[in-house]
């Protein structure tokens, strides 16, 4: 059985696609959503669509931050900017199980213009279902602080 989380979604034009489809699968599993955006495919800035989900996450209101954009990459980079947030770009399932078991990462960013929504179905659902291992990779996370 699957935890029922919270979980913060946001996207670029270019990731609005995959977000939506993404936020329904997520409905599906039985989660609670917050999307702030985009609503369309009107050219937008993808650092302005990071700091709702941040905060959202810092804050306690959200479990996990799902951010999607073309490449992935201006997200992740956006997001690791804010205190307490570990985003991790991944590309396949067994990235982001390793991201939650290794990393304790709460953000998941994707690339919509280089993985299929199967493939991030598959993310989503292994990254929310994924607990950190603690012991060795604490350690490590503590440095990061």
């Amino acid at each position: 059985m699957i935890q029922k989380l919270i979980l913060a979604f946001s996207a670029d034009h270019a990731g609005y696609t995959m977000k939506q489809h993404l936020i329904e699968y997520a409905q599906e599993l039985g989660h609670v959503i917050l999307d702030f955006g985009v609503q369309g495919l009107e050219p937008v800035d993808y650092p302005d669509l990071v700091p709702p989900v941040v905060e959202s996450i810092v804050k306690g209101q959200a479990h996990f931050g799902i951010m999607v954009c073309g490449s992935g990459i201006g997200m992740d980079i956006a997001a690791n900017r804010h205190a307490g947030i570990r985003a991790a770009l991944c590309h396949c399932s067994l990235i982001a199980t390793r991201a939650r078991q290794h990393n304790n990462a709460n953000v998941l960013c994707l690339g919509a213009q280089f993985i299929g929504n199967l493939v991030a179905r598959e993310c989503l659902l292994k990254f929310t279902t994924t607990n950190f291992e603690g012991g060795r990779h604490q350690r490590r996370i503590d440095k990061l602080q």
